[in-house]
């Protein structure tokens, strides 16, 4: 039986092993998914020898970077986003991995935010600077829409918390949560710290988190009058496409 997974910590919150499954039994797929919960990326070599029947697996927080070291080649996306997320697993005749590493979620960040920002949006804020940070830097940069990283301290790349202005607020209508604040796991009470009173209908917040589907970030900003989008939808979308990665020749 074929092999798929994921690995991450934590992954309580991770709807792929579900997902995966149930395509499997909905399609008569002779596989699994499984789930790989480890505390470090060291432990990847040990997963592989456990499990040679292994042909992909997905990667989330927080080993979309550290995973990089394990593999021999990377996609051109991957490369220019610096950040892995599905890795295909190939065997030679002395059944040795070879790991060639993908990123799936600029597809489906872009195909699920375009429909949203057509003549909308010309200016984003992304919350975080982390792994999926730079996929949805990539998309946005694909639609055309200029946009401020924000970290919680400031630096060469990214603007402070305490640096969003009312202009910068007005201006930037966009504005995508890219850290895990708000999922299952990493405190589902807690959300970004941007000035929510300052945000209006004019503004679109987009939560790549997607368990819970209504974050609490997503609240503030709906409370405000802001329209919401979940993560759920990107997820599904680059989901679909690991598939398509794991079975192409």
């Amino acid at each position: 039986m074929k092999e798929y997974g994921i690995i991450g910590y934590p992954l309580a919150q991770s709807a792929s092993p579900a997902f995966f499954n149930g395509k499997f039994a909905d399609e008569g797929i002779d596989a699994q998914y499984l789930s790989f919960e480890i505390t470090d990326i060291d432990e990847l070599p040990r997963i592989l020898e456990e499990h040679p029947d292994l042909q992909g697996f997905n990667v989330t927080i927080p080993y979309k970077i550290d995973v990089m070291k394990y593999l021999e080649g990377m996609s051109d996306e991957a490369r220019e986003i610096d950040a892995v997320n599905v890795v295909k697993v190939t065997r030679d005749a002395d059944g040795k991995p070879h790991l060639r590493g993908h990123n799936s979620d600029v597809i489906g960040f872009t195909r699920s935010l375009e429909p949203l920002t057509r003549g909308k949006h010309s200016k984003a804020l992304i919350l975080g600077t982390g792994g999926v940070s730079k996929a949805v830097a990539c998309s946005l940069k694909k639609l055309g829409i200029d946009f401020l990283y924000v970290s919680r301290k400031a630096n060469e790349k990214a603007i402070a918390y305490s640096d969003l202005t009312p202009g910068i607020m007005e201006s930037h209508t966009l504005i995508v949560n890219c850290t895990p604040l708000g999922m299952v796991g990493h405190g589902i009470d807690q959300c970004p710290d941007i000035p929510y009173e300052l945000l209006s209908e004019g503004h679109l917040l987009y939560d790549v988190v997607y368990n819970p589907e209504n974050t609490l970030f997503l609240q503030r900003g709906a409370a405000q009058g802001a329209s919401t989008k979940s993560g759920y939808e990107m997820w599904y979308l680059q989901a679909l496409a690991s598939w398509e990665i794991w079975n192409a020749e």
